[in-house]
């Protein structure tokens, strides 16, 4: 599942218009509803997977869980995310939840029940971190994540994964393995080694951050050395695991708005052309632009909300879509990019050639971007 799922992010909360902090009066809706609109696009687009935001009934921006039995009544009950499950399964759309098992809201019961910790998580004081050495967080995590997986989805992104104790991780996925040994983890994890993380969590995957930053730094400054050097550090981690690799997510500025006009074809081409499982972050195909502020709302300007169907997209984004979905047809008709490493040609600040199997990128950010990609069958892709 790992080596032949492309996925398609979605924060639903955002997407769907919900409020997510000015919650005055009775705000709930059937809003989940509105992603299946998008379910052909995103087959259309070539993805094969819904990397869904959070769900859960809470307080505000959905990390902040109150019920993770529960849908959170802005985007309305069970049954409207057992209809979306149905219109996945009939498409062959695979669904991954995100699960906020680090921390949960302060008013969760959870924190009555004595089960959170007696910090709050980061400084947040609306959020509690959950006591990982308690055996009923232990049984609450198992259960939650069960009841999930008994409806049908793939697997889970484990929020902040890096703040959970491993021999947690360990326990409770072994669990849950024995009923569901289809089901994967995807471990958010911002620094360190990604493989040992993985490895002492049992996570069959991770956020691949570095290579995330190393792929915007490069192009935005014109520094293909830095890229160099990540490439061999994922090629080390993608020895002992496919990573999640990414060029945008809910958390991070547009990948359009930071690395300029054009060069947002260039990250494309090597997110889709580099082992790991790919995500592509709603928008993201279309040129969405979006920085993080600062406050409360910081988040807002990169989880905006969805037209009501993909009618409703301003014309001005297919021509990017149509470059996704070039290069996500590559990646289909050699799966075994997914897998195999990078051995980079030559470089210099300004051009980059590499080969992945036997296909070869060559990129350049001067005196205009542009890439090309090539293998035996003759030229795959040119755009400049």
């Amino acid at each position: 599942m790992l080596e032949n799922t492309i996925w398609w992010q979605v924060y639903p909360l955002g997407s769907s218009g919900a409020p997510i902090r000015d919650r005055d009066g009775d705000d709930s809706g059937h809003r989940l509803r509105s992603l299946e609109p998008w379910l052909d696009y995103l087959v259309e687009l070539g993805c094969n997977g819904l990397l869904l935001g959070p769900i859960f009934e809470s307080v505000s921006h959905g990390y902040d869980t109150l019920d993770h039995f529960k849908i959170d009544s802005r985007l309305g009950n069970e049954a409207d995310f057992d209809s979306l499950m149905e219109a996945c399964n009939a498409r062959g759309i695979r669904v991954m939840l995100d699960g906020v098992f680090n921390h949960v809201a302060a008013t969760h019961p959870a924190v009555a029940q004595g089960l959170a910790g007696d910090t709050n998580w980061e400084g947040h004081e609306e959020l509690a971190t959950l006591n990982h050495a308690d055996p009923q967080v232990h049984d609450m995590v198992v259960e939650i994540m069960e009841y999930w997986l008994a409806k049908g989805i793939s697997g889970w992104r484990l929020d902040v994964a890096y703040s959970v104790p491993a021999e947690f991780w360990r326990s409770v996925l072994a669990r849950v393995r024995e009923h569901y040994p289809e089901a994967i983890f995807l471990g958010e994890v911002i620094h360190g080694d990604y493989a040992e993380i993985a490895q002492a969590g049992t996570l069959d995957s991770v956020t691949q951050y570095e290579l995330w930053k190393a792929i915007w730094s490069s192009l935005k400054d014109g520094n293909f050395f830095e890229l160099v050097h990540a490439l061999g550090r994922h090629n080390e981690f993608s020895a002992e695991m496919i990573a999640n690799t990414f060029v945008g997510n809910h958390d991070v500025d547009r990948i359009a708005s930071t690395v300029g006009q054009g060069k947002e074809v260039l990250a494309a081409a090597i997110l889709l052309t580099v082992p790991g499982m790919p995500s592509i972050y709603y928008g993201d195909e279309q040129g969405f632009t979006g920085t993080r502020g600062e406050g409360f709302a910081a988040d807002d300007p990169v989880r905006p909300p969805l037209p009501e169907s993909p009618e409703g997209l301003a014309p001005a984004g297919q021509w990017l879509y149509e470059i996704h979905q070039q290069l996500i047809g590559i990646r289909r008709r050699h799966p075994w990019l997914a897998t195999t490493p990078v051995e980079v040609l030559e470089n210099t600040n300004e051009t980059l050639s590499y080969t992945t199997g036997e296909i070869q990128v060559d990129l350049w950010v001067s005196p205009s971007p542009g890439v090309k990609i090539t293998s035996s069958e003759g030229t795959l892709f040119e755009w400049s």
